[in-house]
């Protein structure tokens, strides 16, 4: 079972249930939260609370192609892992200034460390959906996708459901100075999640979940890449102890748990680019690439 959110005929957000089968069931719900809250307070699970629900409810004609998609929940925070997978840490130390063959880098110790790199990646503001476009930061000449899985927890780190993430980063500025690290990950539409949450009910082993990024341009395909959740170095419930660790963490958030499918070095994002992410059982998070406008509104 997923959940979406979308936009219907009077221009309202709807929650609904999307079925294995494709079928779309509106909830009367507002939000993924109060969903979740309702579960818990009739002392059941999110997957049994919903399929309760819609057994006396009819589905929508519309098809899932036919509907304006939201981003499934308004995450408060969205927060990511990195150097969680082989393939990015190699990334990070080809683009760092540290990063000569044979040598051992803070990527190398991060990645063979006790302790996760975890950082403030958005928020939900800064948040875009399914087809939603992402913005270019303008300072900068290297910026790529970065295609991972996500774990929508509430306050206590209880993994809820999964989405799918695009942590977008400029390699440039991160590889240039660790300490930019925040600059090279945080910036207005830096992020987007989608197109569904599903539930964890569902999934009998997070670690087989098959991860796909495509990028077209000008509808030519110019990347493709595959991976899956098993080549992760570390498990969801270490990442998300870690997130917890003497930190405040609102219901809903999102952890991003990293990349493993990193564009070949000589490729950089450009205005109008094309980029789907897919997730086996979760769907295909697309969204369109633009420069950011540099014009800054008056506070």
């Amino acid at each position: 079972m997923r959940i979406i959110r979308y936009v219907n005929e009077k221009s309202v957000p709807v929650l609904a249930a999307l079925t294995k089968e494709g079928l779309i069931y509106p909830l009367p719900q507002k939000d993924f939260l109060e969903l979740a809250q309702q579960a818990q307070d009739q002392n059941t699970t999110l997957l049994h609370f919903v399929e309760s629900a819609i057994d006396a409810l009819d589905p929508i004609p519309q098809p899932l192609e036919k509907l304006s998609l939201l981003v499934p929940i308004e995450a408060p925070e969205v927060w990511a892992c990195g150097v969680t997978y082989e393939r990015s840490r190699d990334a990070r130390n080809f683009e760092s200034a540290d990063g000569k063959i044979g040598s051992t880098t803070f990527y190398d110790k991060v990645y063979d460390a006790e302790r996760p790199e975890i950082f403030l990646k958005s928020t939900a503001t800064r948040t875009v959906g399914p087809n939603d476009k992402v913005n270019l930061r303008n300072d900068s000449n290297w910026q790529i996708p970065e295609p991972e899985l996500g774990l929508v927890i509430n306050g206590q780190g209880e993994i809820l459901g999964y989405t799918i993430g695009n942590d977008m980063s400029c390699r440039d500025i991160e590889g240039e100075n660790p300490l930019y690290l925040p600059q090279a990950k945080i910036w207005r539409n830096s992020c987007s999640i989608g197109p569904a949450i599903l539930l964890s009910e569902e999934v009998k082993d997070p670690y087989q979940f098959e991860i796909t990024c495509r990028i077209y341009r000008e509808n030519k395909k110019v990347v493709e890449g595959s991976a899956n959740t098993r080549q992760l170095k570390r498990t969801f419930d270490e990442l998300v102890s870690y997130l917890l660790k003497d930190n405040q963490i609102f219901d809903g958030t999102v952890l991003l748990t990293g990349t493993c499918i990193v564009p070949p070095n000589e490729f950089t994002l450009a205005d109008g680019d094309r980029i789907e992410i897919e997730i086996s059982d979760i769907g295909v998070l697309q969204n369109t690439v633009r420069l950011a406008n540099t014009v800054v509104p008056n506070l």
